[in-house]
């Protein structure tokens, strides 16, 4: 059994997908974990991913211990896309959606996912890291996607086990990373 410090519904199905037993443990205050994802200014995606990851294992960590609930390792994850050395974070209204799916389009990004377990006082992280190759996106394909709304609370304004994939022309990786939680490398932190 692990504490999963994630409001993510595709983690939850991720971890139950490989067996993993999983309790909630998600901040007091909800926008805390969101607000720990601001860019910072020439920060490197795979720098940027690890961090965000990190530090909402120590809000977890934190949360846990004010709670008074018993320790187990906490499990805390992030999906970045990344355009070059941009980051495309979650889309914060349809302008910005549209936007970054029409930089997407007919192009090759990267989707980094970090995950990290804390046991005790030892945290350990892995970054993995997928190739995805979008087709070219009419406009009024992007329009009806964000219409649908699916892109909203997704890094790069799309979400792979949607309607998006129909967009995607090719991926290179891990399709579980791209979904937002690499099963391989958190296998191999969870020992399973």
């Amino acid at each position: 059994m692990i504490w999963l410090a994630s409001k993510s519904p595709r983690r939850r199905e991720l971890l139950d997908q490989i067996g993993v037993e999983y309790e909630l443990l998600l901040p007091d205050d909800p926008d805390a974990a969101e607000a720990l994802e601001a860019v910072r200014a020439q920060e490197p995606p795979d720098r940027y991913v690890v961090r965000v990851t990190l530090a909402k294992l120590e809000l977890a960590e934190r949360t846990r211990r004010e709670r008074g609930l018993p320790q187990r390792p906490i499990l805390c994850a992030d999906t970045t896309v990344a355009v070059g050395s941009r980051i495309l974070g979650k889309p914060v209204d349809a302008d910005e959606a549209r936007s970054m799916l029409a930089m997407l389009s007919g192009r090759t990004h990267r989707v980094l996912s970090a995950v990290a377990v804390l046991r005790g006082s030892r945290a350990r992280h892995r970054i993995q890291v997928s190739r995805v190759t979008m087709c070219r996106l009419k406009p009024h394909e992007i329009d009806a996607y964000v219409a649908a709304g699916e892109c909203f609370d997704k890094a790069g304004g799309y979400g792979i086990q949607g309607s998006a994939a129909r967009f995607v022309r090719r991926i290179e990786g891990s399709y579980s990373g791209i979904m937002g939680l690499p099963l391989y490398e958190t296998a191999r932190l969870l020992g399973c």
